[in-house]
């Protein structure tokens, strides 16, 4: 597929998810009503009650970990979240952040900015702002932000080397990121892949996590850190289609599969 092709069905897809609950995004494939009524996304989602600044009406459960947890973000910090969805992960950075703070929100789905921005609106906040751009060609100055997080985005983005070149020309020089992302390990069957993207939902433009953190490091990025991984848990009868009792046996074990990653690095 093309990469504008994809960037065409992202931006559809959520359109749609931005109009529908936290509860209909986790029961439908991707979020897209009808697609598959087996899929069950809360196999990446994690809590977020336990979070400051957590606002439930911009969470639609699409995250596949809590990057804000491992983002060393300091109170001041202008933090910049890619891909931020209804604003999630940005009013927790806000939280963080403070009055002195500041928080900008990158999406290019316009559903998804108008539902952040109502919310914004609604929390009263002066200093959390929703720009609409793509992350492979970001709108946003070089040099302006501290810290960046992205929660289970950067996987829909065709050209990773683009992304996280982009992200690196937008940090400040001592600035660094932190993303939870969606990453495979060892070499997956391609039909047991679209399989798994119907059960998990957005598997679609995982790589593997060594070619994955091999283009933050030649993007120039340092001190790359994994700090938590999870399997994600397709079920056997999906395997026996395409794995041996062998192979199954690796995919249990941890050696192969489907992982949500949460990885730091600095500028």
């Amino acid at each position: 597929m093309k990469a504008e092709d994809l960037k065409f069905i992202v931006q559809e897809k959520y359109g749609e998810i931005a109009n529908q609950s936290k509860i209909q995004n986790e029961s439908s494939c991707c979020g897209a009503t009808g697609c598959c009524s087996t899929v069950d996304y809360s196999v990446f989602a994690e809590s977020y009650d336990q979070e400051q600044g957590y606002n439930a009406d911009a969470d639609l459960g699409l995250g596949c970990g809590i990057p804000t947890q491992f983002a060393s973000i300091k109170a001041g910090d202008h933090v910049l979240d890619l891909g931020s969805g209804a604003g999630n992960d940005c009013f927790v950075a806000r939280a963080i952040v403070g009055e002195t703070g500041k928080v900008t929100g990158l999406d290019f789905t316009d559903a998804m900015l108008e539902k952040a921005e109502r919310n914004r609106a609604k929390l009263g906040f002066t200093n959390v702002e929703f720009v609409k751009g793509d992350i492979e060609e970001m709108p946003l100055p070089s040099d302006s932000f501290d810290v960046i997080v992205s929660n289970c985005v950067l996987n829909l983005v065709p050209d990773k080397e683009k992304a996280f070149a982009q992200m690196r020309r937008v940090l400040k020089t001592d600035g660094h990121f932190c993303v939870s992302d969606v990453v495979l390990k060892g070499a997956l069957p391609e039909k047991l892949q679209k399989d798994a993207e119907m059960y998990a939902g957005c598997v679609s433009g995982a790589i593997d996590i060594e070619q994955y953190l091999g283009i933050i490091k030649g993007q120039g990025f340092q001190n790359i850190t994994v700090h938590k991984q999870k399997a994600i848990d397709i079920p056997v009868e999906i395997l026996q289609d395409y794995l041996s009792e062998s192979e199954i046996a690796d995919y249990k074990s941890g050696e192969t599969g489907i992982f949500s990653v949460t990885v730091s690095a600095e500028k």
